[in-house]
């Protein structure tokens, strides 16, 4: 497994019984993880607790603001900045575990020798967007939700990003490729996040059960004769790490040659030698 073990404004500080107390910046918030399976004892008496997301039994739920809370605030990860905001179903706009997957992307961006084109798929709020720019790459940021996009634009501006190559672009991800494939384009990298179900902008129906086969094997025709890396990251239960590695191996592993790995990324509990597992990777790499 892979540990994001390098954050200063974020930290995991303890978990028990379906909740995890954490640290952003100097803003505390208690929210549910359903990998949180243990009793460790209450954490919702801590009285540092600033919102406390309680999830409801018919689906949802609500943060409880327990003290005065900014709606938003900003968290650092190295030369990266980033918007936080409580949003709907408990999210907060960042998933600090994948601090690992910048790393490695930053990595790599900086170790080529040549200009590098990156393409980042069902792409949120653009954490691995900002981590490609800061790196040199030229970006095409794409996901079906406007409001997503509008706040990988105030993370690029936080970091200080906004005069660099990044086109945000609104859409269904699998039509956008589509289009992209017909117009001849090329791309050194893709990125791609895809949900377990979701909705295109036109109310395409997306199931990462059925689709993201499918997709890869547009996404093989959008390389680069030697492309740099492709990388999946996957939240859906159930799904292993494997299955990404046997997709990437029967789709872009059949025409590129490279190393192909997968696994896990998670964060340490600072209260504990605990980790909590948080989703998974799936990566394609150039033997460069």
């Amino acid at each position: 497994m892979l540990l994001a073990t390098d954050w200063k404004d974020y930290e995991l500080i303890a978990t028990s019984n379906g909740e995890k107390l954490e640290r952003w910046k100097d803003i505390y918030l208690l929210r549910p993880d359903p990998q949180i399976i243990w009793n460790q004892g209450t954490l919702d008496q801590d009285p540092r607790i600033h919102a406390h997301y309680h999830r409801s039994n018919q689906g949802g739920g609500y943060w409880e603001n327990k003290k005065k809370t900014p709606s938003s605030w900003t968290v650092q990860y190295k030369d990266l900045t980033f918007c936080i905001k409580q949003m709907g179903f408990k999210h907060t706009g960042l998933f600090p575990e994948q601090a690992v997957n910048w790393d490695y992307m930053m990595d790599k961006i900086k170790q080529c020798n040549h200009p590098v084109k990156v393409l980042n798929l069902f792409a949120y709020t653009g954490g691995a967007s900002v981590a490609c720019l800061k790196a040199g790459a030229s970006v095409v940021h794409v996901d079906a939700s406007r409001g997503m996009v509008d706040w990988c634009k105030e993370n690029v501006k936080a970091s200080g990003l906004e005069d660099c190559p990044i086109r945000y672009i609104v859409d269904d991800v699998v039509k956008f490729v589509k289009r992209e494939i017909r117009r001849g384009n090329h791309y050194d990298a893709i990125i791609m996040d895809p949900p377990s179900y979701g909705r295109g902008a036109n109310k395409e129906v997306w199931n990462i059960e059925k689709d993201l086969a499918p997709l890869l094997d547009l996404c093989v025709e959008l390389l680069v004769p030697d492309p740099l890396f492709v990388l999946i990251n996957s939240y859906t239960t159930g799904l292993s790490s494997k299955v990404l590695e046997n997709l990437l191996y029967l789709t872009v592993g059949q025409k590129y040659s490279g190393k192909i790995t997968s696994g896990e990324i998670g964060l340490p509990i600072t209260s504990s030698k605990l980790v909590l597992p948080c989703g998974i990777y799936g990566r394609f790499e150039s033997h460069e």
